[in-house]
């Protein structure tokens, strides 16, 4: 209580005084702080209850105020004397020793303080950059500390600095074999210089270092002691701490300085801190969620997500420790998206390993049904979540190796993993197929090249797809050959294209009025068939039947060239940067004697899309939506072969257009069996839209669900390829 009263009794004599010139003011508040060393022998008193806060916030201000004073850049005498006299270094040593009690906590502040508030660069300085890593050393070292909230505000403040003129970073790598040697000398300077000489704070002075030159002195062996202090104090029980920790290690691993880079992945826990705490999360979900519920939890930034204990546990079970997992992951990409580029790839691959492989993988390869759906579940939402470049990569080479060769059947199961999803989109549980697929429809909208290339594109690379025909001859061709073999029976002659009359092709003035001028010749001088021919064999693949849509208002073709022309936009977007050929590889360029493997992938979707008529109508929406995105892709070879219903395939091979002609000469023959058939496929159709309530069970409920999917997919697939075409003759010159 006396020594409060002291103090107000100082501040009012000082208030009364005449003012003093700036630096005697400051070199008196200085010196009242030293003499208390001096002359008090009560070391256990709080440093509150002294005058030393009054005096170093005072002496900040003095600063302040000379700095604001002077031209911009220039250092004042009050600067100098701070310097010279290596006060920070002093301040350091008492805040180190606690003495008087809470000194570090004030000892923490003034530092922050005087590196915020002041514009010129301090830390090129050996009397501010020392005592500064000196100080860094000291935060973190104890859990929970009264001082942890000044020293994450310290750090940052540094972490702050260091991105405004990234080259500092090189004073906070310290040597590792001259540790030792440094404290034996009381903290003697990385740098050598003469110690009568003073640090006058201009630039080329003797007692400022240049970072460049104190780094190329040091070995590889270094000490990232910033990083070091961050990381522990991420493993605060305070939440902020956590948090601003968190921040810290943001900015530093965006500057840009390889050197630094280097370190931070190679002599610092960062990378361990990332993945431990990623598979400390995951490990804490339960064995089985609902899909549903993954897939629907709200998406929560790193650091902001709030934790209410009674909601969470009304929610669903888990959803705590999923919103945690998620955030985690959230800092982890943001991070490796913002970190400089060699230890964004270091990070990345630390992930991958430590745990896509160590941690997921064995989830997604066991049996159990319930844990594959969960697992697989996940690895969709992360898969969604990941946006970072590096971060991405290194996920798709877990799922689906590095391999951009061509595909061979024997070759399927080199990659196990990719293998395994694969064929789980082919499952026997219709869950984990569908959450499978979902998860390759999510993996195909990625701006990822190597997925598309792994997946799909290396097996169409030279378009031995096709029988090599001249363009005599296919200019003479006036049928296809429904992508069967030769001895197939051709389209026109086919009983079930009979009704493929000129008023059922798309004349009417609505199609007209969109489709591009009519030609006489079959095909473009660039040898794509014409758009309308495509649109058309489409739209009539289905016969008219087996077609709903047209008693249901609002269910027409055009209502799918909004969302392609949406759609394919996007697509292009992304795809720009890849570099894709706009027009298909010559054949005279192309190896057609190598025998033709579509590729696991597509396999396993043709397959399913051959079994439309006899799967569950979610399964089929997944299995076309798949297929719709890859249609999308503007990569010549995959239009053409999933497009162009007119190529030549060559014998044994089959197309997306193949397989769905088999589809329908399949419904033909089972159509026929089932009575009533067009009345039950639009009270079906009906309630899929909610236009009907659900009443009596109709028979055969699959065949027709799967009847009005292939209608849909039909109309859309025709869509794609008009706003595909009406794309390539707006940008052609």
């Amino acid at each position: 209580m006396f020594s409060k009263f002291t103090s107000i009794l100082q501040h009012a004599v000082e208030a009364l005084a005449p003012s003093l010139p700036l630096q005697e003011d400051f070199v008196y508040h200085w010196k009242a702080i030293t003499h208390y060393y001096i002359e008090t022998s009560d070391d256990k008193a709080p440093v509150t209850d002294t005058n030393i806060p009054s005096h170093l916030e005072q002496m900040l201000n003095i600063l302040t105020q000379e700095e604001r004073e002077r031209e911009s850049g220039e250092t004042g005498p009050c600067m100098e004397y701070l310097l010279h006299h290596k006060i920070l270094e002093t301040l350091y040593t008492l805040g180190k020793a606690d003495c008087p009690p809470g000194m570090k906590q004030q000892v923490l502040s003034f530092y922050t303080k005087l590196l915020g508030r002041i514009r010129q660069p301090l830390l090129p300085h050996i009397n501010v950059h020392r005592p500064v890593q000196k100080l860094v050393r000291l935060c973190g070292e104890v859990l929970a500390a009264p001082t942890e909230n000044e020293e994450i505000q310290f750090l940052c403040t540094v972490c702050a600095k260091l991105k405004q003129d990234p080259y500092l970073v090189n004073f906070f790598l310290e040597n590792k074999n001259k540790k030792l040697e440094a404290a034996k000398d009381g903290g003697a300077d990385l740098v050598k210089k003469d110690p009568s000489s003073p640090d006058t704070g201009q630039n080329q002075n003797p007692g400022e270092a240049s970072p460049s030159s104190v780094h190329t002195t040091l070995p590889n062996s270094d000490n990232y002691n910033l990083v070091s202090s961050l990381l522990n104090l991420t493993k605060s029980p305070d939440g902020r701490i956590v948090v601003k920790a968190c921040e810290g290690l943001m900015l530093i691993v965006s500057l840009p300085e390889p050197a630094a880079a280097k370190c931070l992945t190679e002599n610092t826990e960062l990378s361990q801190l990332l993945t431990d705490r990623l598979a400390q999360f995951y490990r804490a979900l339960p064995q089985s969620m609902d899909p549903l519920d993954i897939e629907t939890v709200e998406s929560v930034n790193w650091g902001l997500d709030v934790y209410n204990l009674k909601e969470d546990a009304v929610a669903f079970a888990g959803k705590r420790a999923l919103i945690s997992f998620l955030s985690w992951l959230d800092y982890c990409d943001q991070l490796i998206k913002e970190a400089q580029k060699t230890a964004a790839a270091v990070l990345a691959r630390a992930v991958r390993e430590r745990f896509f492989v160590a941690i997921m993988e064995p989830q997604l390869m066991q049996t159990s049904e319930v844990g594959i759906l969960t697992s697989t579940a996940l690895l969709n939402r992360i898969i969604r979540q990941v946006t970072s470049e590096a971060l991405l990569q290194e996920t798709v080479y877990f799922l689906l190796g590095e391999e951009t060769g061509p595909e061979t059947p024997v070759g399927i199961t080199q990659h196990p993993l990719r293998h395994r999803l694969i064929e789980h989109c082919d499952h026997l549980s219709d869950e984990i197929s569908i959450m499978t697929l979902r998860l390759f429809e999510h993996l195909l909208q990625k701006p990822c090249q190597h997925i598309l290339q792994n997946l799909v594109l290396r097996c169409l690379e030279e378009r031995n797809y096709m029988e090599n025909k001249q363009p005599e001859e296919r200019e003479e061709r006036e049928h296809m050959e429904n992508g069967q073999p030769h001895d197939a029976v051709d389209l026109e002659e086919d009983p079930l294209f009979s009704d493929l009359s000129p008023d059922n092709r798309l004349s009417s003035p609505d199609w007209l009025s969109c489709s591009p001028p009519p030609s006489t010749e079959h095909t473009k001088p660039d040898g794509k068939t014409e758009v309308h021919k495509i649109v058309n064999s489409f739209l009539c693949l289905v016969p008219d039947e087996a077609k709903s849509s047209y008693q249901v208002e609002g269910t027409g073709y055009d209502t799918y060239l909004r969302d392609a022309h949406r759609q394919f936009r996007d697509y292009c977007g992304v795809c720009q940067r890849w570099d894709w050929r706009s027009s298909p590889k010559p054949f005279e360029k192309c190896n057609l004697d190598s025998p033709f493997f579509e590729g696991h992938f597509l396999k396993v979707l043709f397959d399913r899309m051959g079994r439309i008529l006899d799967q569950p109508y979610d399964v089929n929406l997944q299995v076309t939506s798949v297929l719709s995105k890859l249609s999308l892709l503007p990569h010549a070879h995959l239009h053409e072969y999933l497009l162009d219903p007119y190529i030549n395939l060559a014998p044994g091979c089959r197309s997306l257009f193949s397989v769905i002609v088999r589809v329908v000469g399949d419904l033909m023959l089972r159509t026929h069996r089932i009575p009533d058939f067009t009345p039950k496929l639009l009270l079906v159709r009906k309630r899929l839209l909610g236009l009907e309530p659900e009443g009596m069970s109709v028979d055969h409920v699959t065949l027709l669900e799967g009847v009005i999917v292939l209608e849909e997919f039909c109309k859309e697939l025709a869509a794609i390829a008009f706003v595909k075409f009406h794309a390539s003759t707006s940008t052609s010159p």
